[in-house]
């Protein structure tokens, strides 16, 4: 991991962004904060497409069954926070599972339908039983995870900066390396006695555990939960243009990405309704004759 150019720029950007506190208000540090959250959920999205070769359509299935289980815990039984991030990482898992067990048996679109629909099975129900999950309206929380600007920006960049660590880790160790080949030809792979199968559905249960986490997360800091801010099918689009845009296939340009995203449309507010068609402009091109992303770029290559 130490020879590879992604994990020096990373550490590099990392200063950056410890020391960035120091010389911003606390409007940029919460940009910030919303988008580390973003980032780890696109970064768990990268691990299964990106190597994989999974194509899931509903990453925020995911982040919401995590973002949902956390909240309602701690709204209805009063759970401190820490057993409730543990909560939504066990729920994330076993829908996880539940999801992936019969849809890995799946091939070409299908897998990734599977995972829209359930998407919005997930929002539906939200939906039906408002009284209970707050619906569209929102449902408040008792907890947060602090008050201070400074205190959450270091909960999000540091939960981000494991979280990558850990997932850049795994894509460059041994089992990584089977789950690329798996990705790529899985028939080859089964033929030189790998399980392709097993590796995928790890794969699969690592990519929920994070990405419930990082909805837990992102509720405690918003201080209020809502389908559309964690459930809407237009959130987990955001987290695959994120991995896309910034390098599929590199867990570190999906964080880069999400923070381009996040501070590109915020910077282009004063547009309207048109920053979105801007950023979305620019993200289109960039995957169209870049296909290789923002690290791509970086390294000079197009694909």
């Amino acid at each position: 991991m130490l020879r590879s150019r992604n994990f020096w720029l990373a550490m590099v950007s990392l200063v950056a962004l410890t020391l960035l506190p120091l010389g911003v208000s606390g409007y940029i540090l919460g940009l910030l904060t919303v988008a580390y959250y973003y980032a780890v959920a696109a970064m768990a999205w990268d691990l299964l497409f990106g190597f994989a070769g999974e194509v899931n359509f509903g990453p925020s299935f995911l982040v919401g069954l995590g973002a949902y289980t956390a909240a309602l815990l701690n709204v209805y039984a009063a759970m401190p926070i820490l057993p409730c991030l543990l909560a939504a990482a066990a729920a994330a898992v076993t829908g996880g599972l539940v999801l992936a067990v019969p849809a890995l048996r799946l091939r070409g679109p299908y897998f990734g339908l599977v995972t829209l629909v359930a998407v919005l099975l997930l929002q539906n129900i939200l939906v039906l039983f408002s009284g209970v999950t707050g619906g569209e309206i929102g449902l408040p929380l008792p907890d947060v995870l602090a008050i201070d600007d400074h205190a959450n920006y270091w909960y999000a960049l540091g939960f981000m900066t494991i979280s990558g660590g850990l997932l850049f880790g795994l894509s460059r160790s041994s089992a990584g390396l089977i789950l690329q080949a798996s990705g790529q030809d899985a028939v080859q792979a089964a033929a030189l006695g790998f399980n392709v199968a097993k590796h995928k559905l790890a794969a699969f249960c690592i990519s929920a555990l994070f990405s419930g986490l990082a909805g837990a997360m992102l509720v405690f800091y918003l201080g209020t939960v809502s389908v559309g801010t964690v459930v809407d099918i237009s959130i987990g689009v955001q987290f695959i243009i994120a991995a896309v845009l910034g390098g599929r296939r590199t867990i570190i340009g999906a964080a880069i990405g999400s923070i381009f995203l996040i501070v590109a449309g915020e910077v282009l507010r004063p547009l309207g309704e048109l920053s979105t068609f801007v950023v979305s402009t620019f993200a289109l091109v960039v995957i169209l004759f870049f296909p290789g992303g923002f690290l791509g770029l970086l390294a000079g290559r197009r694909g």
